[in-house]
């Protein structure tokens, strides 16, 4: 019925998440409120795992991209359920620190990683460091001798697979700021490269085709090309390359019409690939890593808001106006991208309505989302919009001065606020004049 095994309807007739009734959270909280489901978290953390330890026989490691949504309660979960963690910046890196996430199971990745983030990747022994260009490998080594340490490092690979996901998510073409290219022979001259410096040890390589990618043959496409670019390394330079990382990407539920591959079915598949490669090449099976990121986090996750103004424009529109917007959920602007939404407060009611859903900024663009299908709707009800687990906190912003929201973690009867939400004194903390 819903996108979301998390969510469902209650005797009141209100949308629930995680059995809660989110018109009471609403109203104990606040609005505009985010609502992570904790059992959904930890289900699909487990799935991850379990798939890895099937498929591989527990020679790789599942690791949350954390920019998907990185708060301490988020990290201290997945640390507890036995993943990596896959970061992309030094704010998300001291995010792991402070719940004492095991570092050796920290990948560190990012296109412009800057030498104060490189030194504290290095001074807390961050057990990958993703080199994404020859410029930082050169530095990274330089830092490395100057703190008399090794760093263990994997090469971003641009595979030149071609995903069906929107361009401004595509990452694995010739034609993206990440990463090593193939075509060129920039890769094959990086390892070189690589293998020649004192204070760096090049353990592996690293992919990453897209996100919200619904196709399992683009991922099976990319193992191929990643472990060839292996059989080369080994044959022309004689090293082993001993770690694979796969990356992410794998499509959640937005609407009812997206059909994402089943986490299972995409490791079964994808795997079947790498050992039957291995084994026709000679190569020794790799550490295989992924990174799922949307996929544990985005369907678990709801925005609930407050409607204001109902706008009808005879002949053209019906605009429903909330008190969040683009500064909470800036995904439809950027992306068009689709969500599905209901009024929490009468969820057992026919979608009657069809409506666009306007946020409060001082923007024309501010959209939560056009001809949306919900029920009759009035000032004062209740909105709840579906998967907003992933890239809404992680990509929030203060535009117009506008405060981000509180987030709410929910488990079964518990419901605690993980992440405050803010104030206006927090507008203007670092304000001076």
């Amino acid at each position: 019925m819903f996108v979301s095994d998390c969510l469902n309807i209650n005797e009141q007739g209100h949308l629930t998440i995680g059995g809660r009734d989110t018109v009471e959270l609403a109203q104990t909280f606040g609005t505009p409120l985010y609502v992570m489901d904790e059992q959904q978290i930890r289900s699909n953390c487990a799935r991850y795992k379990k798939s890895i330890d099937a498929f591989y026989g527990g020679n790789g490691l599942a690791c949350y991209a954390s920019k998907a949504c990185c708060t301490r309660a988020i990290c201290q979960i997945v640390k507890e359920e036995g993943l990596g963690l896959d970061v992309v910046s030094g704010g998300e890196l001291y995010t792991a620190l402070s719940v004492d996430f095991p570092m050796e199971k920290v990948y560190f990745h990012g296109n412009n990683k800057t030498v104060e983030e490189l030194l504290l990747a290095l001074e807390h022994h961050v057990g990958r460091i993703v080199v994404d260009n020859i410029t930082e490998l050169e530095l990274l080594n330089s830092l490395a001798k100057a703190q008399n340490c090794q760093a263990e490092i994997l090469f971003r690979i641009k595979p030149g697979v071609e995903a069906h996901t929107h361009q401004f998510i595509r990452t694995g073409q010739i034609d993206s700021k990440f990463g090593f290219a193939l075509e060129t022979g920039e890769a094959m001259e990086a390892v070189k490269k690589a293998i020649a410096l004192p204070n760096i040890t090049l353990v592996g390589l690293h992919c990453h085709i897209g996100s919200q990618i619904f196709d399992i043959d683009p991922f099976e496409h990319a193992a191929q090309i990643m472990l060839d670019f292996i059989r080369q390394i080994k044959e022309q330079h004689g090293y082993e390359i001993t770690e694979l990382n796969l990356g992410g990407g794998f499509g959640v539920k937005y609407v009812p019409e997206d059909k994402p591959v089943e986490y299972e079915r995409y490791m079964e598949k994808v795997s079947q690939v790498v050992h039957n490669i291995c084994q026709k090449s000679g190569l020794k099976l790799p550490f295989i890593v992924i990174e799922p990121g949307r996929s544990i986090v985005g369907t678990a996750g709801v925005t609930l808001y407050q409607v204001g103004g109902v706008k009808e424009i005879p002949g053209i529109r019906t605009y429903v106006s909330v008190d969040g917007g683009m500064g909470d959920n800036p995904r439809y602007a950027l992306y068009q991208s689709e969500y599905e939404a209901v009024i929490a407060n009468k969820a057992a009611q026919p979608k009657v309505r069809t409506v666009t859903i306007a946020g409060k900024c001082c923007e024309s663009g501010d959209l939560l989302g056009e001809n949306m299908p919900i029920q009759e709707v009035a000032p004062g009800d209740t909105l709840a919009v579906f998967s907003t687990g992933a890239y809404n906190y992680s990509m929030s912003s203060n535009y117009n001065r506008i405060p981000k929201p509180a987030m709410v973690l929910v488990n079964g009867t518990e419901a605690r606020v993980v992440v405050k939400r803010e104030t206006f004194e927090d507008i203007i903390r670092n304000d001076l004049l």
